[in-house]
């Protein structure tokens, strides 16, 4: 799965994945108006406003960029009717030519993450028939358990041709409260990052494995490390945008070769007609506003690498 990521890059140009986390805070108010009108102040409505809004994102920005990355979190606050659309969310990104990365953070003993696998990048058997159930491309997840709740994802990942990004320095500000702690002569999050080398032994493909990991944009002095000490590892970068992390900062996290990572906008990106700087496009126009803060997220990229 990972050369056909580091393919639809290479075709767009654009080492760039939009986060789909939508808030009905930064919903303009009359895709909310459209949806309590047709289903009254419910869960439904909430649902059906998040999915018009994530269409709208992805039609103005699908031909720019390889892949989007939903939190599911955004999505279960709605309940089933949030759930629902999350999945409408996967289907219509894919139809789109999008790569999906599930930002799930799942991780926990063998047979519940098998489950967990299962559920976002496999197929469940019903019957003699095998069915995919959310049927992400990617899934993000947590090593705390170690092996024996990661393995099961790679084991999934090479039956269905799907990929990992496993949590190694992650960009939240507390981050460094367990991650940076010292065992040994190495930090945890370092010794992570030896592991998910491990995992992904048995999925290389050319320089890249399918087991990648998540490093923050806003540590890239660390990012910068663990480039180096994870070669066959290709990175996620969270933390672009909303959260500080610029262009040229992220140098690091790529190979020679300017390959090796892919950097998540979120807030950045789908909430741009709030931010400074694209308010001319105001809330009728929040689409477009969007497609902007790609290309200027783009050209950041390309300045910097």
């Amino acid at each position: 799965m990972i050369e056909k990521l580091i393919s639809e890059i290479h075709k767009k140009e654009a080492p760039i994945v939009v986060g789909l986390d939508p808030n009905l805070a930064f919903i303009p108010s009359f895709i909310k108006k459209a949806a309590i009108e047709e289903n009254g102040e419910t869960l439904e409505a909430a649902a059906g406003a998040v999915l018009s809004f994530n269409k709208a994102i992805v039609d103005a920005v699908y031909d720019l960029i390889p892949a989007v990355k939903p939190q599911i979190a955004m999505y279960e606050q709605f309940g089933i009717p949030g759930l629902i659309a999350y999945k409408e969310t996967v289907d219509y990104c894919k139809s789109k030519g999008l790569f999906v990365i599930a930002d799930v953070k799942r991780g926990d003993i063998g047979s519940t993450s098998e489950s967990y696998a299962i559920a976002h990048l496999g197929q469940i058997k019903v019957g003699k028939k095998p069915l995919p159930v959310f049927d992400a491309d990617f899934a993000t997840v947590n090593p705390y358990l170690g092996t024996d709740g990661v393995k099961p994802f790679v084991d999934v990942c090479k039956a269905n041709d799907k990929g990992i990004f496993v949590l190694v320095k992650t960009s939240n500000p507390s981050s460094g409260e367990f991650q940076d702690q010292k065992i040994g002569k190495d930090t945890l999050y370092e010794k992570v990052g030896d592991k998910v080398e491990e995992w992904g032994e048995g999925l290389r493909h050319g320089q890249y494995s399918d087991v990648g990991a998540v490093v923050g944009a806003t540590y890239p002095e660390m990012g910068a490390e663990l480039r180096k000490r994870m070669p066959h590892t290709f990175i996620l970068v969270p933390g672009y945008g909303a959260q500080g992390g610029k262009g040229k900062d992220l140098k690091g996290f790529f190979d020679k070769n300017g390959d090796g990572a892919i950097v998540n906008s979120s807030r950045g990106i789908i909430a741009a007609y709030t931010k400074q700087g694209y308010e001319k496009y105001g809330e009728e126009h929040f689409a477009d506003a969007s497609r902007a803060a790609v290309l200027d997220m783009k050209y950041d990229l390309r300045d910097a690498l």
